[in-house]
């Protein structure tokens, strides 16, 4: 009695031990891998990132108004120059010509001026000695008249000679411009940027006039034009402190202000953006023009205030927390990409297999239908194979011979078709039905 006492006590506890152990009522807690940071104080600032290019505030592009050779340059890249100063001329050996030529029409037009008042006098005379004549009837009125139109036509030609005057003054003048087109001077105090023509060079200038020169007022002052998307152009405001860097002092950091927000919108691949002005200072020449900005514009701050790191406000479970919980995994974990979806999917696709661990293998439909035909007596499938050209009235039927893969292959009968063992031992040959 007492060992099957002892028996009973044993069994009992084993299975109260498999239970407590296989059932899930062990002590052993799931501990997640946390990451803790301590909280510090500091200055929060709500940014809005671009990209712009800086520019010298005030960019003048010398060019010249007539065509010629360039004769002379006083001018080149980095020369510091006077609005006045000579920096380049033409050669003026044509349009020295030209004025040449306006003078002499000029006095030729002031020689027919003089000429036609005389005529203009001496018909006024003869007008007068008409009148006389007719008044005491020693002429006839059509003589009077002809007189008349005479003086008529000769204050006309003189009118029309002060014109030719007027004309070739004008000329002239036109020509005298043109000659002092050929110097080119500095329109603007400043430093040359670009120099775009060379000496002994031709220059035309046709609906637009050549460009020689790119001159910059003060490079001491300058300013970055940055493109602000249209998400963000609400919140900037004129006046807005603007920090900076360029690759070349990657280190340091330059600060600005908004000057000017442009209504105009640039759209590049249909991405909409407007061009902010943001005033620099360079003082100490280091920025130049053309550089790349990586710009940040200062939309709203907070100074001294307990900063949380944007990671500590996140949670994202893993399928290891679900099944120390006991609950599923969402759809949306499974779904979604990341550590934990990933996981929860691996975990799909290894429940799929089911209990063997292995996809069961399935014949392919085609294979089935080359293969298993209905024979005509009605069995429901037939191991007879008629080869592919057979079928077609070219070959006659075969048992040991298939065609299979664009050639002929010797068949293995089956233990089910004892019927055909011993037939078509030969390959099939041609034959006329």
């Amino acid at each position: 009695m007492k060992k099957l006492l002892v028996v009973i006590i044993l069994v009992g506890g084993g299975i109260t031990a498999y239970a407590y152990g296989y059932l899930g009522f062990n002590t052993t807690e799931f501990v997640p891998d946390v990451s803790t940071v301590a909280l510090i104080r500091g200055d929060v600032v709500d940014t809005v990132g671009a990209t712009g290019t800086l520019e010298a505030v005030t960019t003048v592009q010398v060019g010249s108004q007539v065509s010629g050779i360039i004769e002379e340059l006083n001018a080149d890249f980095n020369s510091i120059v006077r609005a006045g100063d000579v920096i380049a001329r033409l050669e003026p050996s044509l349009f020295e010509t030209q004025v040449e030529q306006g003078r002499a029409n000029l006095a030729r037009s002031e020689a027919d001026v003089e000429r036609l008042q005389v005529t203009l006098e001496d018909a006024q005379t003869q007008l007068a000695r008409s009148e006389n004549l007719s008044e005491r009837e020693l002429i006839s009125n059509i003589e009077l008249e002809a007189a008349q139109v005479a003086v008529r036509s000769a204050a006309a030609q003189l009118k029309s000679a002060e014109a030719g005057v007027t004309q070739s003054r004008a000329s002239l003048n036109q020509n005298e411009v043109n000659l002092g087109h050929t110097v080119i001077t500095a329109p603007i105090d400043g430093i040359v940027i670009a120099r775009q023509v060379d000496a002994g060079q031709t220059v035309a200038a046709g609906m637009s006039a050549p460009e020689l020169f790119i001159i910059a007022e003060d490079l001491t002052k300058m300013q970055v034009i940055a493109n602000i998307d249209e998400s963000d152009v609400g919140r900037i405001r004129r006046g807005q402190p603007v920090t900076f860097t360029v690759d070349a002092y990657a280190a340091e950091e330059f600060e600005g202000t908004v000057s000017q927000i442009r209504l105009e919108p640039v759209v590049v691949q249909n991405v909409v953006t407007y061009a902010t002005v943001i005033d620099v200072p360079n003082n100490e020449l280091k920025l130049k023009p053309g550089m790349t900005a990586t710009v940040t514009l200062e939309i709203a701050r907070s100074d001294n205030t307990l900063r949380v790191p944007n990671a500590a406000l996140r949670f994202r479970p893993t399928p290891d927390m679900f099944a120390a919980l006991n609950q599923p995994v969402p759809e949306v974990l499974q779904r979604g990409g990341g550590d934990g979806a990933g996981r929860a999917d691996a975990a799909g696709r290894e429940a799929g297999r089911g209990a063997g661990g292995a996809t069961r293998w399935r014949r392919p439909r085609w294979r089935l239908r080359q293969h298993e035909r209905r024979r005509p007596n009605g069995d429901a499938r037939a191991h007879a194979k008629y080869d592919a050209r057979a079928t077609r009235g070219v070959l006659r039927r075969s048992s040991r011979w298939t065609w299979r893969g664009s050639r002929w292959r010797r068949r293995t009968p089956s233990p089910r078709q004892p019927e055909l063992r011993g037939r078509g031992h030969g390959r099939p040959r041609r034959h006329d039905h």
